[in-house]
């Protein structure tokens, strides 16, 4: 028995570029890139230095903060660099895969009888407690405190993003196992939600709540079924994993292997053959992008790890962000148009009808571009973001409380419960241009400074 949870308010934007279901081996990257900054608030202690042999699965580093929590090297090899910023930070840790690969043994684990501080301290030796998140604050999850409930969204809604129900397929064994262990470590409850017409590999599991949802997106977002189903108050706690994490978690605790593999949406309407990859967290972006010419247009086109709302732009030599399962690659929208604010728009999104068509055609594809279509200005009162934000949260009030920090305000508003990609669509249709995601991210951070 599922429970159903209907999103009216949002928007689906639909783009030109979606990715076949096809799977195929990427090109095995000779690199693998870790950045520390994929995991936000993270103080990195090096243990794997220049020139150290790893194996897939060996520790390359802790978090300062909460020493048990390590950082797993998704293959074995050799690590033949350690870049550093300003003050010695470390933004990443580069090496050099084996041909052949070695796994670290972390040991086989009965989940009918371990106990849950035993399966706490498996998944931190392993490397795998990263893949748990916790809000408030969107940081991966605090070891030392115990979750009210985990919350796993198996749906994905944003534009042009992987099809969870096609890169679950086949992978019931590991996710069972996966939902088991962290059922334990919780007094509450497992809240999994899938598409209300998909045939998820997640629908069938023991041990979960199931909540079938629909609507445009944001539905598929984890705040959205958070808010829908058991919002946070001040002083409580819950864990959040991306649906393909828990097959890493699952394979880990069922075979001993830290197994980094992922299946890789390649989308986006600069690509000439979009479709799916398997590869390996930390890959080289180039070894999908530019294998066996799938990407066209040549140099005028960003690519995006993650979707174009939420994602990171990242240089065509850069690497796979650790959480994300698709890369988009779109035109750059570096042009202008003379009078474009003055003349009726055909071939662009708008949730009005000012010298706008696409509301005559909602099943229509467009082509976009990164183009903001305006300058950064002051906030300007619409009415529009309560449009497209579904959650019972007053978005405008909480951005204005983030830009002048005001902690109390924040706390009332629901600063708890939210994360800067639930701010992604407000962001998108805003008129006056404001970095969304940005404000609500150094909110969450005063917030994590000053209250803990």
């Amino acid at each position: 028995m599922s429970n159903d949870i209907r999103i009216k308010k949002g928007l689906d934007i639909k783009l030109k570029g979606e990715a076949e279901k096809t799977v195929e081996q990427a090109v095995i990257s000779n690199y693998f890139t870790i950045r520390p900054e994929d995991f936000h608030s993270v103080i990195p202690k090096l243990i794997a230095k220049e020139g150290a042999l790893v194996e897939a699965g060996g520790t390359l580093f802790y978090d300062k903060s909460y020493e048990s929590i390590k950082f797993a090297s998704p293959v074995s090899g050799k690590v033949i660099e350690v870049v550093r910023g300003p003050k010695r930070r470390i933004d990443a840790i580069k090496i050099l895969a084996d041909k052949t690969q070695v796994y670290q043994d972390n040991g086989v684990v009965n989940l009918d009888s371990a106990k849950p501080e035993a399966i706490k301290a498996h998944l931190l030796a392993s490397g795998c407690w990263p893949f748990i998140k916790q809000r408030p604050y969107d940081v991966i999850a605090n070891p030392n405190k115990s979750p009210k409930a985990i919350f796993i969204s198996g749906y994905a809604s944003a534009p042009l993003v992987a099809d969870l129900d096609f890169t679950l397929k086949g992978k019931e064994a590991e996710l069972q196992a996966a939902v088991t262990a962290l059922g334990k470590l919780t007094e509450g409850k497992v809240h999994v939600s899938v598409g209300k017409d998909s045939n998820s590999s997640l629908a069938g599991l023991s041990g979960i709540t199931l909540h079938k949802v629909s609507g445009p997106h944001p539905s598929g977002n984890v705040g959205t079924l958070i808010n829908k189903v058991d919002p946070i108050n001040k002083g409580e706690t819950v864990w959040t994993v991306n649906a393909q994490d828990l097959v890493i978690i699952g394979e880990l605790l069922l075979t001993g292997k830290f197994n980094a593999e992922r299946i890789v949406a390649l989308a986006g309407s600069s690509v000439e053959k979009p479709r799916y990859f398997k590869t390996k967290l930390g890959s080289e972006v180039s070894t999908i992008v530019y294998d066996k010419g799938i990407k066209k247009g040549g140099l005028h086109d960003r690519i995006i790890s993650g979707n174009v709302l939420s994602g990171k732009e990242i240089e065509p030599d850069g690497a796979l962000d650790y959480y994300n399962n698709t890369i988009t690659v779109i035109p750059e929208g570096d042009d202008y148009e003379l009078f474009g604010w003055n003349k009726p728009v055909f071939n662009k999104i708008s949730i009005t009808r000012a010298f706008t068509f696409s509301w005559l055609f909602p099943n229509k594809e467009y082509d976009l571009n990164t183009n903001t279509n305006g300058e950064h200005r002051a906030f300007v009162t619409t009415g529009n973001y309560e449009e497209v934000f579904p959650l019972d949260i007053f978005p405008l009030q909480i951005l204005k409380a983030c830009m002048y920090t005001d902690l109390d305000e924040m706390e009332a508003l629901g600063m708890y419960e939210v994360a800067p990609e639930d701010f992604a669509l407000t962001e998108f249709i805003c008129v006056s241009k404001q970095p969304h995601q940005q404000i609500i991210r150094k909110g969450l951070d005063v917030m994590l400074k000053e209250i803990g």
